[in-house]
């Protein structure tokens, strides 16, 4: 892992970590994921400078998941007409945001920490809740929990990895791979989940 650079054994890889995560809730194919993984490998051979730090690493990512999709609820909440009709074009959007309502409205948010995982989940997720207009209250606990499951998930891989393979490039790919893995499960599970009839959303 000495190959990495000196970015991943210094206090900057904080800071993007924090901007990658932060970011691709509006630009999914920022590999903010593979990042956080790759930071978590190279915590696992260990710095003289302690960095990065397991915890540190984890929360940053974390707080900046959560801090994307606030950015991306409040602009969605501002998007008045213009964003409606967006998502009306869209079959997935439609169907994602209804299924959101039904989940908030029951008072259960599962969906959105599913959501995190699916490639484009987060995004569909956090815009459809802002567009839909559901309360901050109803939406970003969810949100919190998922971007703490999602992080420690992906920092866990990392770690573990390296714990079990070795520091090296190797782990850091079985440890992607898994996080793939989990990706497509998660967009498998929701495409299966049945659409909740419109009156249970009432």
């Amino acid at each position: 892992m000495e190959s990495v650079g000196s970015l991943v054994g210094s206090p900057w890889i904080y800071v993007v970590v924090a901007l990658s995560v932060l970011l691709d809730v509006f630009l999914p194919v920022l590999p903010s994921g593979v990042l956080v993984i790759t930071a978590a490998t190279a915590a696992a051979a260990g710095t003289a400078a302690g960095v990065p730090d397991i915890l540190v690493l984890t929360l940053c990512a974390a707080t900046a998941s959560v801090l994307g999709d606030l950015v991306a609820y409040r602009l969605a909440w501002r998007g008045g007409a213009r964003l409606d009709r967006a998502i009306a074009r869209s079959r997935r959007l439609t169907r994602a945001q209804e299924r959101l309502g039904a989940a908030l409205a029951r008072g259960g948010g599962a969906l959105v920490v599913l959501a995190r995982f699916a490639p484009a989940g987060r995004s569909v997720v956090s815009l459809g809740a802002g567009a839909a207009r559901h309360r901050a209250r109803d939406f970003l606990p969810w949100s919190a929990l998922a971007g703490l499951s999602w992080a420690g998930y992906s920092v866990a891989l990392g770690y573990f990895g390296a714990a079990w393979l070795g520091a090296t490039w190797l782990a850091t790919a079985v440890s992607v791979g898994a996080l793939f893995a989990a990706g497509a499960g998660a967009g498998f599970l929701m495409r299966r989940r049945p659409l909740p009839h419109p009156s249970e959303a009432s």
